[in-house]
């Protein structure tokens, strides 16, 4: 591997200002019969850290904690955690990975920062968790970063002590923090505890105080009207139960919103980017200060990215901070970035952070001396936002995201600045919302859901580039220099015979190299496999499924009628049953009462699908409803039938033939519900009361069947009959039908109106297109 010169930061006329304890001999030796305990390894780093302590210190045994996720206990998580790739070989070499687990990993069940007791033959403790987002709650942020690091520490205390609390041992704590402790800063940051006063203790407590108050806020009397009133302006047709919910829901993303914002907030006015950075630097001196009595080594990653070489080229978990701009510059959908173009983008492989957190592991530094240490590339091989860009550029002109991108030339960036990048989010923001504004007036059809997703992509874009510009704004203007003559330093005195395994020098790998053909492949190959085997589904969820004959009658499928199973509407159907038993004079009077009356009636569908239906029926006082009853069986049913969606009528059948019981949910009145008699086994529908000569006195005998009053009757359906709701169906195509989707396993949205489109991409539900409806804007019947 190739040296080059340390850096200059830390040296005077040549000559180190620190030099940190180096080790002398190799790895493996040197970490024989030591227990290495290690939190976070179901993590990034951690999982690659456990890994390579179980593959190259083989006389090494490991403790590993793990909080129980639900009803997965610990020992259940670290064994699916070693059935991954990666431990392939060490599973077949130990037979099984319960072998493993009991030869060489000790599970120990625990969370932060209410830390279990630790073996009392720990040696290392490798502190790998912590809250990796760079916008969490406040109360979380510190609960995790301030507190977990207290906890552990003050256990490890405990394990090496005797019953009178004396230590008996010094064990050795690697803290692994980040590079952006530094803060707000410019220029060199040096390997070293950052100077400041703050109180931790203080701030920890004025952390959790700040959760218990933003609680109640939310639960005051003025902000819950503004929540219900935003999830009624959204749910109304729905209902009560269903608005009820989604208050609830932009409860909880309030209060969240408003701890994340408090944390920014205070974080800023200390000098701090956000609140993680904060949070991490006030973990740093807690380490400091209860570490004073042991062996204490503080590693600073920068921005850790895919692995260069192992456990092998590319290898990576989730996306991390740079992926997703690169993805999205891709895809064409970044046509500009406020970076600074001069800017370093300090990225570092995840094998060399590994690499030098085992190797820290491995030396032996001063008791109540804390090592630091900085996990970076900027200082000596650096990367700034506009290297980036041109090999992302380039990648992409190569290897085009998808075969059509051919004749869609990539985004030209010109690195403006903040300022004009905003004030263009400013504008398509308005535009959408505008957009958005408009729609709710268009006709429903496939084009208008066009639009709709149209605009829905655009307000993705304009949410990520947001986000983006909140959370990292800052580092896209970084002239932060971190210091690494310490890491280079420990990286030469590596054994050589493990200068290749163990190297770590971010210095010794080209640029080109590792972003053409190691990273940018390892992050867009797996995810356009993805969107291929998403294509060939096309774009079904699991929930229209094929359907396998049951049991009869275990199993329903619930439609609903107008929009869905026929295409009509309420008011329609009621000129179809109503003006033939009028005259001529008295049918041109009721045409233009209707005609007069529509927008009433829309209004009163926009607000509450029941009072519309309502005060649509009250239109059939004095009709003869025996007389109703003949016309549908004599004229209207082949003009039904006629309406109805062959697609529907498919479905229909095959659920039939699967044993499934056919049910029809519809405020229809009964008698327009005649012609699908042959078709379901139930039919539900509103009854018109009659008077004691059989005439229609314009009320129902009961609330129409709509919005949660389907979901209700379908409950207590099942409940009556023994029907799995779970394994059920139901079709739809409105958002007032959202509460019947949602009762059964498998929703399905029909040619959905835009509300109850959005919610079905959001809830992963199936959309299907059967063949269009009226293309004017449409009353509900059902």
């Amino acid at each position: 591997m190739s040296t080059p010169p340390a850096s200059t930061f830390g040296t005077v006329d040549g000559v180190a200002l620190h030099t940190p304890p180096l080790l002398e001999g190799r790895i493996r030796d040197l970490l024989a019969g030591s227990k290495i305990v290690m939190t976070g390894v179901t993590g990034f780093i951690g999982e690659q850290m456990l890994w390579t302590v179980l593959s190259e210190c083989p006389d090494t045994t490991t403790g590993v904690i793990v909080r129980p996720k639900g009803s997965v206990t610990a020992q259940q998580r670290v064994a699916s955690l070693l059935k991954k790739k990666i431990f392939a070989d060490l599973v077949a070499e130990a037979g099984s990975v319960e072998q493993l687990m009991a030869d060489r990993v000790q599970v120990i069940p625990g969370d932060l920062p209410d830390v279990p007791e630790l073996p009392r033959d720990t040696d290392v403790l490798v502190h790998c968790a912590g809250d990796v987002s760079f916008d969490p709650p406040i109360d979380q942020a510190f609960r995790t970063n301030v507190l977990g690091a207290r906890s552990l520490l003050t256990r490890l205390r405990e394990a090496c002590s005797d019953e009178n609390g004396d230590l008996t041992r010094i064990p050795h704590y690697v803290h692994i923090s980040t590079a952006y402790t530094a803060g707000r800063r410019r220029g060199a940051i040096p390997e070293a505890a950052h100077i400041h006063t703050i109180d931790y203790e203080a701030e920890t407590r004025a952390a959790l105080a700040m959760a218990e108050h933003v609680e109640a806020r939310s639960r005051s009397a003025e902000q819950l009207a503004v929540l219900r009133k935003e999830a009624e302006a959204e749910h109304r047709q729905a209902g009560y139960l269903t608005t009820s919910e989604d208050t609830e829901r932009r409860r909880k993303e309030w209060v969240k919103a408003e701890l994340v914002k408090a944390g920014t907030e205070r974080a800023r006015s200390l000098g701090w980017t956000d609140v993680y950075t904060f949070a991490k630097a006030l973990g740093e001196r807690v380490v400091a200060d209860l570490g004073s009595e042991f062996r204490v080594s503080v590693v600073r990653p920068a921005i850790v990215e895919s692995s260069l070489r192992f456990p092998y080229a590319g290898w990576i978990e989730g996306f991390k901070m740079a992926d997703p701009i690169i993805l999205a510059y891709g895809r064409g959908q970044l046509p500009e970035f406020p970076a600074s173009p001069d800017a370093v983008i300090d990225i570092i492989p995840c094998d060399y952070v590994v690499n030098a957190i085992v190797a820290v592991c491995a030396t032996q530094p001063a008791v109540g001396e804390p090592e630091y240490y900085h996990l970076s590339s900027g200082a000596r091989n650096p990367l700034t936002f506009r290297g980036v860009y041109e090999q992302v550029r380039r990648y992409f002109s190569e290897h085009p995201y998808t075969s059509g991108q051919g004749s869609t030339p990539l985004a030209t960036w010109t690195f403006p600045g903040a300022e004009p990048v905003e004030k263009l989010m400013w504008v398509a923001d308005k535009g959408v919302k505008v957009g958005n504004r408009l729609l709710s007036f268009a006709p429903r059809g496939r084009r208008t859901r066009t639009w709709a997703t149209a605009l829905d992509s655009s307000r993705k874009q304009l949410d990520f580039l947001g986000k983006y510009l909140s959370l990292y704004g800052e580092y896209l203007q970084s002239e932060l220099h971190f210091v690494d003559d310490c890491t280079l330093a420990l990286h030469r005195s590596l054994h050589a015979d493990d200068a290749d395994r163990f190297g770590f020098d971010s210095a010794d790998f080209s640029w080109d190299h590792y972003l053409q053909d190691v990273h940018i492949p390892a992050i867009t190959d797996p995810v356009k496999r993805l969107e291929a085997a998403r294509k060939r589904r096309n774009a079904r969820s699991t929930t229209y499924r094929d359907l396998k004959p049951t049991e009869p009658g275990t199993v329903l499928a619930a439609f609903d009628l107008d929009g869905t199973v026929m295409a009509t509407n309420v008011v329609e159907t009621y000129l179809w049953a109503r003006l033939p038993e009028l005259s001529p004079l008295r049918r041109a009077a009721e045409l233009a009462r209707v005609a007069a009356q529509l927008p009433l009636y829309l209004g009163a569908e926009r607000r509450d699908r029941g009072v519309f239906l309502r005060s649509m029926y009250r239109r059939y006082a004095g009709a003869d409803l025996a007389r109703l009853e003949g016309f549908v069986d004599d004229r209207l049913s082949p003009l039904i039938l006629d309406r109805m969606s062959p697609e529907a009528i498919r479905r229909i059948r095959e659920h039939r033939d699967a044993g499934h019981t056919t049910i029809l949910l519809t405020g229809v009145i009964r008698p327009l519900t005649r012609p699908f008699e042959g078709l379901f086994d139930t039919i539900v529908a509103a009854e018109l009361a009659t008077d004691a000569d059989g005439k229609c006195t314009g009320f129902l005998s009961g609330p129409p069947m709509v919005g949660e009053s389907r979901s209700a009757w379908l409950a207590h359906y099942a409940q009556l009959h023994g029907i799995d709701l779970a394994k059920s169906y139901a079709y739809a195509d409105s958002h007032v039908d959202y509460p019947m989707l949602h009762a059964v396993g498998n929703p399905v949205a029909v040619s959905p109106d835009i509300p109850l489109m959005r919610e079905a991409k959001r809830k992963g539900w199936s959309i299907v297109e059967w063949p269009e409806m009226s293309p004017l804007p449409r009353l509900k019947m059902s």
